[in-house]
């Protein structure tokens, strides 16, 4: 008959001995350098976008307004569309669209204020109706929307 002392060795060493027949003792691993990926080419344009294209500048109401295009444009897909503003009111709200004024067919798209520039992708209609170009339109502090209509291949 075992005691209390008896069972309690027995059973710590029956536990040493399973730890010790589990453990695999490996060689310790030698750490592999870090592979240097390959060189990739650095992205043209903004964000990688594709080439940056100036779309030219014109003054519509109080404001004079600068833009350029990021990539190509290809219907049902996307256009990174940047524009600078400049003038006496204050901007609110800027939209920009490609396609036709009425925006029939097009997808208005809202830009960010980025550093001194408004950004954002505007959809590209698919099928591109004839005549398209990018639209921004400005509102103001007040509320008053001015418009302007620049050529896509300028």
């Amino acid at each position: 008959m075992l005691t209390d002392s008896s069972r309690f060795t027995f059973a710590a060493l029956t536990l040493t001995v399973a730890l010790i027949a589990g453990c695999d003792k490996k060689p310790a691993a030698t750490p592999q350098p870090t592979p240097v990926p390959a060189a990739s080419p650095a992205p043209v344009g903004k964000e990688g976008h594709g080439a940056t294209t100036a779309l030219g500048e014109k003054t519509a109401g109080v404001y004079n307004i600068k833009a350029s295009r990021d990539g190509d444009v290809t219907p049902g897909k996307d256009l990174a569309i940047d524009v600078w503003i400049s003038g006496a009111a204050k901007v609110a709200t800027v939209r920009f669209w490609i396609g036709t004024e009425d925006a029939r067919g097009s997808i208005k798209a809202k830009a960010e204020l980025e550093k001194d520039n408004w950004h954002t992708h505007a959809e590209v209609p698919n099928p591109l109706p004839a005549g398209s170009k990018l639209w921004v339109e400005i509102e103001s502090d007040t509320g008053e929307k001015t418009r302007a209509g620049f050529e896509l291949t300028p």
